[in-house]
């Protein structure tokens, strides 16, 4: 449930606020009053309303001088401001949005007109609130892409690096280039990741559906994760369906949904334990995987959050991971009419399910 806004209302005459509150009283907003400005400066420094509501004809500092202070203030300055006025003349209304007002009301004030024009208030201070937080998300994503890139083009440049200067025998000289080999397919991948993210995400990806046997999918992804299951001592156990099988899917995208989740099991299990990948075929043509790890597992209030873009797994932060794989993951299966979840796999990890 969403948080009540919050509106203040600054009058020197406390029969105003009683008249506001009864003609706001059914927006079930959360109100707040102060008499005069240096009393709403001292509440603003611990609690930023989302729309004021300021008599202009007040004594000590009157609301103009409120304003125009309040304005100048960039933490607050995109908080709207209605003046609510016994003022007239063009003159006074032009000086309180030269001052940064965002709206007037007039004395005395209608219940229609006020709920009116704070809910537009709202709306604006709303699409403000977002356009920031998309403004967060991009600059977060800028900074965990940048994080994690870093990382496979270090390696590419050290092994490089080594093998530039010379001096090592012929089986270091291989293990450098399988380094620099390695690390540029995991650049190829994220960058693939980002590409594809960005297509689905505008709709513009065309699914290109065939006949994909299960059984031939999920071998083909268990090979290419040996080597990282052997590096850190893990089982992993398979559960397929004979091959011959078939379900229509779109091959490299679903591919790559299957390697995502396996790598994440892999990143995210404890050394020694074990991974379990099943697959099944279902009736009518649909079919079920699980991928299940034996890692920390996820908290039940992240299971839906982990899925979202950008995030990139507080259940794990020692493990970097660009904050797109599980985004992929859903965005692709959804794409193709079906549904994947998260659930705690007792007494440790988590087991993700697609019904596809």
């Amino acid at each position: 449930m969403e948080n009540p806004a919050k509106i203040l209302i600054i009058d020197d005459e406390p029969d105003n606020f009683d008249v506001i509150e009864a003609l706001l009283d059914s927006e079930g907003y959360e109100l707040s009053y102060v008499a005069n400005g240096l009393q709403a400066f001292d509440m603003l420094a611990h609690c930023q309303p989302d729309v004021i509501l300021l008599d202009v004809m007040m004594p000590q500092m009157n609301g103009i001088q409120f304003c125009e202070q309040f304005k100048s203030h960039l933490q607050w300055k995109h908080i709207p401001v209605i003046m609510v006025t016994a003022l007239s003349s063009k003159e006074d209304l032009s000086e309180c949005i030269a001052v940064g007002a965002d709206d007037f009301i007039s004395k005395p004030v209608n219940g229609i007109e006020l709920r009116s024009r704070v809910r537009s208030m709202l709306r604006i201070k709303q699409q403000y609130d977002s356009l920031q937080e998309a403004l967060r998300l991009r600059e977060d994503l800028s900074n965990m892409i940048v994080h994690d890139l870093r990382n496979p083009l270090t390696s590419i440049i050290l092994s490089a690096e080594m093998l530039r200067i010379g001096n090592l025998s012929p089986d270091r000289q291989v293990q450098k280039s399988t380094q620099i080999i390695a690390s540029g397919q995991k650049l190829q991948s994220m960058i693939d990741n980002l590409l594809l993210m960005a297509k689905l995400d505008s709709g513009k990806l065309i699914l290109h559906r065939t006949n994909v046997d299960l059984c031939e999918i999920c071998s083909s992804a268990i090979a290419d994760m040996e080597t990282a299951i052997i590096h850190k001592n893990l089982q992993l156990i398979s559960y397929l369906p004979q091959p011959g099988g078939s379900i229509s899917l779109d091959v490299s995208l679903f591919r790559r949904v299957i390697d995502n989740l396996l790598s994440n099991a892999i990143k995210f299990s404890y050394s020694d334990c074990k991974i379990i990948l099943q697959a099944e075929y279902l009736a009518a043509g649909k079919a079920k995987i699980q991928v299940t790890d034996s890692g920390s597992g996820v908290k039940e209030e992240l299971r839906e959050v982990i899925f979202e873009k950008y995030e990139i797994g507080a259940f794990n932060k020692a493990a970097s991971q660009i904050g797109l794989g599980l985004a992929f993951c859903k965005m692709t299966v959804e794409a193709h009419g079906g549904k994947i979840k998260v659930e705690s796999n007792q007494p440790q990890g988590s087991i993700f399910t697609i019904e596809i």
